[in-house]
């Protein structure tokens, strides 16, 4: 442990969950260093300097200057950040004295705006994936979440999942179901939605592509993706169930081209044809006395056609 290390500790005002219920505190390690006993600061309460604190690697949750954040930086002036921020401290950052925040972005940054300069803290000291996981789940049931930010979030927490050792998709897809209330087929439509490119995610979250066609259109190849962007932006037409279904069949056949893209734009969507059905008189007088009115006969033709439809339609 570096000198720096040690004495930021010392300048630290711990309060630990057992100092918060009045338990003896006998959190402490030995600094394989120094050979001298000092504080664990893992699942500790702390004030950490706002200059210390780095955005969490990859943070799908955007922090945005709205109605929502002026709230909470006044809130934050008169009481003050009243539930504390969860950080860690990653390998990846050089400087060993900066704290990955794993949740609490927007505190942090209302912090800032309210001329705050430390923030109430739990560190926490875990590995990469459950740092993914954490982050995910204090977000992922906020209301004001994009469509874009769900698709990134659950990609990340998917694969968290099986690193850690949930095995298969299945159970990795009923923890994330668990954990966020969504039903797993939902969940499975963001994570397809994740093999987008970023363009036509942010179109998605604009409604000017709808979930289903995105689906149809993340089977495509990242360049096929990239021209049915320009197609979407300039044609500025809406894309049909019909043409972006076309679109996945002749790209997973390898045949689609520009010209296809073009075209399924520039096509009007055919409206279904009605279907109309003919019986032949002499034979549904074979089936039904005379006395039978044309209303009996449809009632009757409608009720085997359920009990027909009900066994399978075999």
């Amino acid at each position: 442990m570096s000198s720096n290390r040690r004495g930021l500790e010392g300048k630290m005002k711990l309060t630990s969950y057992d100092e918060l219920f009045g338990e003896e505190n006998t959190n402490e390690v030995v600094d394989a260093t120094s050979g001298q006993s000092v504080q664990k600061l893992d699942g500790q309460v702390v004030e950490l300097a706002l200059d210390d604190l780095v955005p969490f690697d990859g943070h799908p949750f955007k922090v945005v200057d709205d109605e929502k954040m002026e709230e909470t930086v006044d809130s934050i002036r008169e009481n003050g950040v009243l539930v504390p921020i969860m950080v860690r401290h990653a390998k990846y950052i050089k400087d060993k004295s900066k704290y990955e925040i794993i949740s609490g972005h927007r505190r942090c940054h209302a912090s800032k705006l309210a001329g705050k300069e430390t923030i109430p803290a739990i560190i926490k000291e875990c590995s990469n994936y459950e740092a993914i996981v954490a982050m995910v789940d204090a977000n992922i049931q906020r209301e004001d979440i994009s469509i874009s930010e769900k698709v990134k979030a659950y990609s990340m927490k998917y694969k968290a999942l099986k690193h850690q050792g949930t095995q298969g998709g299945g159970s990795s897809l009923q923890a994330m179901s668990e954990a966020s209330g969504e039903n797993k087929k939902t969940i499975q439509r963001y994570l397809r939605l994740s093999f987008l490119t970023d363009d036509l995610l942010a179109l998605v979250d604009e409604k000017k592509l709808g979930i289903g066609q995105g689906i149809d259109i993340s089977y495509l190849k990242k360049e096929e993706q990239e021209s049915v962007t320009v197609y979407i932006v300039t044609s500025k037409k809406p894309m049909s169930l019909q043409q972006s279904a076309t679109l996945k069949d002749l790209s997973q056949k390898g045949a689609l081209t520009s010209y296809h893209i073009m075209q399924a734009f520039n096509e009007e969507e055919k409206p279904a044809v009605p279907r109309k059905v003919s019986f032949n008189a002499k034979k549904l007088d074979s089936y039904f006395t005379l006395d039978k009115s044309n209303k009996d006969i449809e009632k009757l033709i409608i009720q085997l056609l359920e009990e027909w439809k009900a066994k399978g339609g075999e």
